[in-house]
């Protein structure tokens, strides 16, 4: 296994970890909001996660696009993770409104 295949599985994994925590953080971050009364940690919340994706992903982008990519790929799957282990209702289209 070459030095680069290594490098892009590190990438891998480290965007499945930051798509964790920033999808897990997001969901704390709504049950905030719509609990009320801690505005304050959610706002403190939603920006750390959004500067916390951004700093990563664009550190990762210093290192080329390959990098990049497959720490982008990392975060949708932690996604699909997040989304699957939560199971939420899914609400169709036609029951939210015109």
């Amino acid at each position: 296994m070459s030095f680069f295949a290594l490098d892009l599985s590190a990438h891998l994994i480290a965007g499945i970890l930051l798509g964790l925590v920033y999808f897990r953080g997001l969901w704390w971050n709504a049950r905030l909001f719509t609990a009320g009364g801690r505005t304050t940690t959610a706002m403190l919340l939603m920006v750390g996660r959004i500067a916390l994706l951004g700093g990563l992903l664009t550190l990762a982008s210093l290192e080329g696009a390959g990098p990049l990519l497959v720490m982008a790929l990392g975060v949708l799957i932690a996604r699909a993770i997040v989304m699957r282990r939560l199971s939420l209702p899914v609400i169709p289209a036609s029951a939210v409104g015109p």
